[in-house]
């Protein structure tokens, strides 16, 4: 990979925190990631070999202890750590969505309570939007807190939460109609809760039940969860950011630097995908020579590399747009939608170089054609962000009749 997914003006910074993110890929995932994938275990050595790179707190401020590193820098390490395991870039983005969701709306007291520790890695984030019967439909969202004295007591089934079992720290979408008048549009009732627990399942703290993991056809080895709140009492100052009503606006923030994660983890997948069907292309032999030789296997591996290419450099568009300070829901939707696509083929173009073989638990591409399809639903599909997509085009381009 000396030529493809190249990223032109980074710093010294960012390339030596690179360079140590990908030897640490190589070394300590990639060996690993297929056997304890297939047992669906917790990769709790290289969390650990994370957690002392300073991973956990790559963009949360100085101040707080963290690296204070850009959404660039970020996105760049989870493309690195994908191209290895993609559950391990998993177990990282959703405690990222939590810390950067409190450095930008999270009070003064949150921020001090919280962030030293997240970036240390002492405390993990996960956060939680969807429920059993919601799919993309945030409005239909049915938890509800009530408010008693200087509590909140929070009702309700959530879905789909990675990190449910692992995490200390959950940011919780809930809807809070007291102190809204009747007929507010339901994104601007709702709230975001600090729920702190314990790490584990059952009932990790009172009202509180995390039942178990999530039996996946892919992304395993990270912990994905329902949460069950019955009668979860929360104190008023664990509101994000102090106020009720934004809870909305807070959760698509963090939406939104999700996706240019997800596209990044695309990008990655999409990577060793290629990596892995060169590599094998000039292995195997039929008819008298490599099957790299052979055009059919040429043509094959430049719509993979060129598809790379193009994810990888939408991606960093992506993601330098959220640092400048500007609007970004057009690009990060773009890349989301068009790195997890490109993955999805570039995998499968991958798996049809190894034949037979592809299909054997032996070979890493087994798991990577399980792995993909997870990156078309995660954090918005593709017909989701289609829509942002064609809005944002038709706010930019209005017709001036």
């Amino acid at each position: 990979m000396a030529r493809l997914a190249q990223t032109a003006g980074l710093t010294d910074v960012q390339q030596e925190i690179l360079s140590t993110v990908r030897d640490f890929v190589d070394k300590e995932i990639i060996p690993v990631a297929t056997e304890l994938e297939h047992r669906d275990e917790y990769p709790q050595q290289i969390v650990d070999g994370l957690k002392e790179l300073g991973l956990f707190g790559l963009m949360i401020p100085e101040e707080y202890g963290g690296l204070g590193e850009s959404l660039l820098t970020y996105a760049l390490c989870v493309e690195e750590i994908a191209r290895g395991w993609m559950s391990v870039s998993g177990i990282i983005n959703t405690h990222f969505i939590v810390a950067y969701m409190l450095k930008q709306h999270g009070t003064q007291e949150q921020k001090d309570h919280f962030l030293p520790r997240m970036a240390a890695g002492d405390i993990r984030g996960a956060f939680s939007m969807s429920e059993p019967g919601l799919g993309s439909d945030v409005s239909a969202i049915t938890s509800k807190a009530v408010q008693d004295g200087d509590e909140y007591v929070l009702n309700g089934q959530k879905m789909w939460l990675t990190n449910g079992g692992t995490s200390t720290l959950v940011a919780v979408l809930v809807r809070s109609d007291e102190g809204h008048p009747e007929g507010t549009a339901p994104h601007k009732s709702m709230t975001t809760f600090l729920v702190e627990k314990e790490a584990g399942f059952g009932e990790v703290r009172p009202g509180l039940t995390i039942p178990g993991k999530i039996d996946k056809m892919g992304y395993k080895g990270v912990d994905t969860t329902e949460l069950i709140m019955d009668g979860l009492r929360i104190p008023a100052n664990r509101v994000l950011g102090g106020v009720t009503g934004r809870g909305f606006y807070q959760m698509m923030d963090g939406v939104e630097v999700g996706r240019v994660n997800v596209a990044a983890r695309g990008c990655g997948v999409a990577q060793r995908a290629f990596e892995l069907g060169v590599q094998y292309a000039q292995q195997r032999h039929t008819f008298g020579k490599a099957i790299a030789q052979h055009q059919a296997i040429q043509f094959k591996l430049a719509e993979m590399a060129t598809k790379v290419e193009a994810a990888h450099a939408m991606m960093v568009n992506a993601a330098r747009k959220k640092d400048s300070g500007e609007r970004n829901d057009l690009e990060a939707g773009m890349a989301k939608y068009l790195a997890s696509e490109y993955c999805k083929e570039v995998v499968e173009d991958a798996f049809r170089i190894h034949g037979g073989y592809g299909f054997s638990k032996e070979y890493e591409i087994e798991r990577l054609y399980r792995e993909a399809p997870m990156l078309l639903i995660g954090e918005g599909t593709a017909e989701i962000q289609k829509m942002i997509i064609g809005r944002r085009l038709l706010e930019e381009y209005k017709f001036q009749g």
